[in-house]
């Protein structure tokens, strides 16, 4: 599986972006997919999973309420929609997909996508 990472970008807080990651490749629909995080002298982060039809999602207690996952198979993409962002969030996000049924640790996936940089100016 190839992921190409899309849709970062510099917004001031309280402003919103919708990051997108284009699958090719294996079978998408056979993948949970994840958003991950990485802030510059932090670790990289669990953001958010979905299912692999789509219908469960997790996000990290950090961004529920603001951050949505979703996916469309058809189209072989996830999405990552951002609304009410911070400065704290400001990091590169990254894509990936796992072949367990559901995970939050970066071990478990297989594939990653490049990173797209996410800049929240105050």
């Amino acid at each position: 599986v190839q992921l190409q990472a899309s849709g970062g970008g510099l917004v001031q807080a309280g402003g919103s972006l919708r990051l997108s990651c284009a699958a090719s490749g294996r079978i998408f629909s056979t993948y949970f997919m994840g958003w991950f995080r990485q802030a510059p002298g932090k670790e990289r982060e669990f953001v958010a999973g979905i299912t692999r039809n789509g219908d469960t999602t997790y996000l990290a207690t950090s961004v529920k309420g603001r951050f949505t996952i979703s996916r469309d198979n058809a189209k072989n993409t996830v999405y990552l929609q951002m609304n009410s962002l911070t400065p704290e969030d400001t990091a590169v996000y990254y894509c990936a997909a796992s072949p367990s049924r559901y995970s939050s640790r970066s071990n478990d996936y297989n594939y990653w996508g490049q990173g797209t940089q996410v800049t929240v100016s105050s």
